[in-house]
């Protein structure tokens, strides 16, 4: 076929007359994800800790980590948090550390020991417009499933409040008695709980 009469059209930039706004189909942007689960890092802790902050005025009144002890422990072990984020924005998380007694002592509040052979659960928490919607617990399974492939570790420990026990017992942990960490919180009284981390992850893992 001849091309004589065949004219190539030169591609040009289309543009809306002034005033009328792009569709959302039209406009370049970058998509989040829309459920991503991940390791924390010390940039965000300060959206940890308001979030944090209103979890815990909702049950004791006090913050298990201030916002300086939440920097230090995801600079020093950030592998053992986990945070949820739906499209970017950071609705629960969990921090933790190593310890390497068999019960929690009044230094472990402060302390990490990268040799311990114990997770130290240190704080839960969601953020509150996404409260009671089974994210806490979604979030946990899939922690201590991610830590049950860790063989050197193989139970975690935490202090809680004496009306979260039946909560953390779903979970497969017992109770070893009451906490011998001194934190006065008005009249309420902490009890510690383990669980041994491979039960754990063996027990539920598809959420």
């Amino acid at each position: 076929m001849s091309t004589q009469n065949v004219h190539y059209l030169r591609p040009v930039v289309l543009c809306l007359p002034p005033g009328i706004p792009e569709t959302p189909s039209c406009q370049w942007r970058h998509t989040l994800p829309a459920s991503e689960f991940r390791c924390l890092t010390p940039k965000g802790a300060a959206n940890m800790f308001e979030i944090e902050h209103e979890a815990s005025i909702s049950v004791s009144g006090l913050c298990p980590l201030h916002l300086d002890e939440i920097q230090n422990f995801l600079t020093l072990c950030p592998e053992l948090s986990l945070g949820w984020f739906q499209e970017g924005c950071l609705v629960a998380f969990i921090i933790s550390s190593l310890w390497d007694e068999e019960r929690l002592t009044q230094e472990s509040l402060t302390l990490h020991r990268p040799g311990g052979h114990t997770t130290h659960l240190r704080v839960l928490a969601v953020r509150r417009t996404y409260r009671q919607q089974g994210k806490g617990s979604c979030l946990l399974w899939r922690y201590l499933y991610h830590l049950g492939g860790r063989p050197a570790v193989p139970r975690a420990v935490l202090r809680c409040e004496d009306a979260l026990v039946p909560f953390y017992k779903r979970f497969g942990s017992h109770q070893v008695g009451r906490s011998t960490v001194t934190v006065t919180v008005g009249s309420l009284a902490f009890t510690e709980l383990q669980c041994s981390l491979r039960a754990a992850s063996m027990a539920r893992n598809s959420c």
